[in-house]
């Protein structure tokens, strides 16, 4: 018969293959981890304004173009370039806004922190709920003896003689542990445990031995590391630091919403730019070939046909560097977005043309009262002020004698010689208690620490104040930058008038051959000039508006990426 098969060995294979199938698949624990930190993060979002109610990392949309409008015509001012955007996507500031939020790396990356910092709230969380645990051993074991036999003496049967024999002795044995802990807000450390042990003999006299005990201890901090704010400090600076983590990311989906937006109308600016500069290079051409016919009649000069042609080559330059910048500029907001710089997208001009300006009535005197009043990360340097405050209590805690109760208690079983299992016998009992002293004759290590908090109170008091003065910096310049913007785009438009007025009065002249060369160009250039600069400070206003209103706290983002624009900023 197999020695493993007799009775005793059963139940301990039993419990062996238990314990190892008792893993989870690696898709229950990713589901498991999933469930907690998104409970986590929905649990805090209430208290974060504008934070995104629907969280997830998962990538679940793949990425479609399906559906959008098509370019179907080849603008010609942007020359041969043209031709690839023949059938490229038509993209939206709302469409480019919706697909950064999905597709973007960089947006994705800081979900990720996010939902990193909500997982390390779960595992602190975890302290204090019940902490199972069970383990178990098995040993085969092989060991030889020499026992002494007497037999009698073949010449002399009455005289017995000693004979020694080397034999092997091999028995089989096990134990098991199943335990559970807890830990309670006040320091209280409760845990009980189950162990049993099992032995048997598989040669010689076999025979099985078994026992069990249940036991219960209990771990009360006196003075050193009692009391709730000691124990719940951990936790509570980490649902504190959650809390924080949503305000930085609410924070982040509005400064990357502004930052698309404006790599978006730049993109435009620049598409404008390389029309702008077509223009001024037909209008060359129409001028040199104006001139020529004048030169051939002997109405204008050589060194003005010179000068003209001169001007024809310097737009053509400008106008190829242009579209260079236009193209290089599309290619970085495809990465910005998320996508392949082979994707054929172009940028749609109306979001450029419907462009106004919107300018805000509000004084800077009320603009820093809201911005400290809903500023995130100005909540946050003032709660990380408290935080501070709060740790110099748990470090001067830590100063203290170390004075823990310790009681314990248990119930054993007999001693079985046999192969059924030993319950623990009620009546075989013991139980103790006591306290365990730690005297603080050594507390260096305490003492550094305790000092190191006190100094982090000064550092973060002196961030408080610091983050109210760059709050109020920021308000202000960024109120300087948008009426500067709005002046500055007030000017360009009699700039572009003035300009279009000495253009087509350079026309005229040049028509009646009356006209110099160095007023021609120099009237076509501040065209040009005019124009890109008026799409500049027109972009360059809804840029410093939407800055502005982030500067204030107040800029709502919506799911998709896209803000709620702002019509009354006037304070009660």
């Amino acid at each position: 018969m197999n020695r493993f098969s007799q009775p005793g060995s059963v139940p301990l294979a039993a419990v062996l293959s238990f314990l190892l199938s008792a893993g989870c698949t690696t898709h229950h624990y990713r589901k498991s981890a999933d469930k907690e930190a998104y409970s986590a993060v929905a649990q805090k979002t209430p208290l974060v304004k504008n934070m995104d109610e629907h969280f997830t990392i998962e990538q679940t949309n793949q990425l479609s173009l399906d559906g959008l409008p098509v370019a179907a015509n080849v603008e010609e001012f942007l020359g041969p370039d043209g031709e690839v955007e023949r059938g490229a996507h038509v993209f939206s500031l709302e469409t480019a806004l919706d697909i950064a939020v999905k597709h973007s790396r960089s947006y994705q990356s800081r979900k990720e922190d996010l939902y990193e910092q909500a997982l390390g709230l779960t595992l602190d969380r975890h302290q204090f709920a019940p902490l199972f645990s069970a383990d178990g051993n098995a040993n085969y074991k092989v060991t030889t003896l020499q026992p002494v036999d007497v037999e009698p003496d073949p010449n002399n049967p009455t005289n017995l003689i000693p004979v020694f024999r080397l034999v092997e002795e091999e028995s089989v044995s096990g134990a098991g542990r199943v335990s559970v802990s807890k830990l309670l807000s006040v320091g209280t450390r409760l845990t009980a445990a189950f162990t049993t042990d099992f032995f048997r003999f598989l040669t010689g006299d076999p025979r099985t031995m078994t026992s069990s005990q249940l036991g219960a201890t209990l771990v009360q901090p006196l003075w050193r590391g009692a009391g709730y704010r000691v124990t719940m400090e951990n936790l509570t600076q980490s649902e504190r630091n959650l809390l924080y983590a949503l305000r930085d990311f609410t924070l982040f989906r509005k400064r990357f919403s502004v930052d698309v937006a404006t790599a978006y109308y730049q993109v435009l600016g620049s598409r404008d730019a390389v029309r702008n500069g077509y223009t001024k290079l037909q209008s060359a051409r129409q001028n040199a070939v104006r001139t020529r016919s004048l030169a051939e009649e002997g109405r204008a000069t050589q060194a003005d046909l010179g000068r003209l042609e001169q001007q024809q080559l310097s737009a053509e330059s400008e106008w190829i560097n242009a579209i260079r910048n236009y193209k290089q500029a599309l290619d970085n907001f495809k990465i910005q977005l998320g996508l392949s710089t082979d994707a054929g997208i172009v940028l749609d001009d109306t979001d450029l043309r419907q462009l106004k300006i919107l300018h805000p009535e509000i004084s800077v005197d009320d603009s820093i009262k809201a911005a400290l009043a809903t500023r995130l990360d100005y909540q946050t340097a003032r709660e990380q002020y408290e935080d501070a405050g709060r740790k110099i209590g748990v470090a001067a805690d830590a100063l203290k004698a170390q004075v823990d109760l310790i009681a314990s208690a248990g119930i054993d079983s007999e001693q079985e010689n046999a192969a059924r299992f030993a319950a623990p016998d009620f009546n075989r009992y013991h139980w103790n208690a006591g306290l365990e002293l730690n005297l603080p004759l050594d507390r260096k290590a305490e003492r550094n620490a305790y000092r190191r908090s006190l100094i982090t109170q000064e550092q973060s008091r002196r961030t408080f104040e610091l983050r109210a003065d760059e709050i109020k910096l920021q308000v202000r310049d960024g109120w300087r930058a948008l009426d500067q913007a709005k002046r500055n785009f007030e000017i360009s438009e009699i700039g572009v008038k003035l300009a279009e007025r000495r253009v087509e009065e350079q026309n005229l002249l040049a028509d009646l051959g009356r006209a110099k060369a160095q007023d021609q160009v120099d009237a076509q250039n501040d065209l040009v000039n005019s124009r890109n600069q008026r799409t500049q400070a027109l972009v360059a206003h809804t840029i410093a508006r939407l800055q502005f209103w982030n500067n204030l706290g107040i800029l709502y983002i919506k799911d998709n990426g896209q803000w709620e624009e702002i019509t009354n900023a006037k304070l009660d």
